[in-house]
């Protein structure tokens, strides 16, 4: 039952009367309620991801778990919204953010949250500077894990500053509250929602030989399809045109990366299509 600590994750905190509503005015979802985590991101006003976060509800406000490198730009976009808001923003230096999984449990004593996208991605937990955990895994067995599941992470499957929610499968992930109030960027997500016009989407490919490697273009009769990501043996994550998938597989042609064969696979927690593998809309 393994536990593991992230390498490059960051943490933030949010405080003060005004908290809730600043986050609530700026994030994709809701804050969450009190001991609960949600998932979400800051957008530009076009509607792309500068970060996508876990936002965890705790005693004295809120803490922001984000890839390390998206950290400065995020607390100085939050700090320049900010005004005259009863806020205080700072990142919590030398706490460090792990993860328990497959039904192990994390450290006695420390703040934990099941991870808000899938259940089956395990139980995120904060550990203070200082405070030592007994790992008897790596991040690499849990990023394998995230991959057998089907799951984006942003800087591998899709780029910041460049991508849409509904290519990171965020609105399948919890991480888009469509009844929620303002926020940065909502016009063109509601517009992407009700228009389905969500093209672009990380979705999951079985490999026949190699994984090949991350950036590898996917071609299928000479026409560029995607990027390969994230992958394992047998598995990748792929940032795909949906249309041109399924042009492919009408038109019955191979999907190719690096010279290797890719099939797409179904996901489970997922309410779109993904041509050629029988999956609803």
């Amino acid at each position: 039952m393994p536990i593991a600590l992230f390498g490059q994750r960051a943490l933030a905190r949010i405080d003060g009367a005004d908290a809730a509503h600043f986050l609530d005015n700026l994030l994709t979802a809701r804050t969450p309620a009190p001991g609960t985590a949600r998932y979400a991101a800051l957008l530009t006003p076009q509607g792309k991801i500068i970060a996508d976060m876990f936002v965890y509800a705790v005693e004295e406000g809120f803490r922001l778990d984000v890839p390390a490198d998206r950290l400065p730009d995020l607390l100085k976009r939050l700090t320049l919204y900010r005004l005259r808001a009863k806020v205080e923003i700072a990142a919590l230096e030398g706490w460090r953010v792990g993860i328990a999984w497959n039904g192990a449990e994390p450290p006695a004593g420390v703040a934990a949250f099941a991870d808000p996208r899938l259940p089956a991605l395990g139980i995120r937990f904060l550990l203070p500077p200082g405070v030592a955990v007994a790992e008897d895994a790596d991040e690499a067995a849990w990023q394998a894990h995230r991959v057998a599941l089907g799951v984006p992470e942003g800087g591998r499957d899709f780029a910041y500053a460049d991508a849409f929610p509904h290519e990171a499968d965020m609105d399948q992930l919890h991480g888009i509250d469509f009844d929620k109030g303002c926020y940065v960027g909502q016009e063109i997500v509601s517009r992407m929602q009700h228009r389905g016009t969500a093209r672009t989407r990380v979705v999951p490919f079985a490999v026949c030989g190699p994984a090949p490697a991350p950036g590898t273009a996917i071609l299928a009769g000479g026409k560029t399809l995607g990027t390969v990501g994230s992958g394992v043996e047998g598995r990748v994550l792929a940032l795909i045109r949906l249309d041109r998938l399924a042009e492919a597989r009408e038109s019955g042609l191979a999907i190719e990366a690096d010279g290797v064969t890719l099939v797409p696979e179904r996901l489970d927690w997922a309410s779109f299509a993904i041509p050629g593998t029988g999956s609803a809309a």
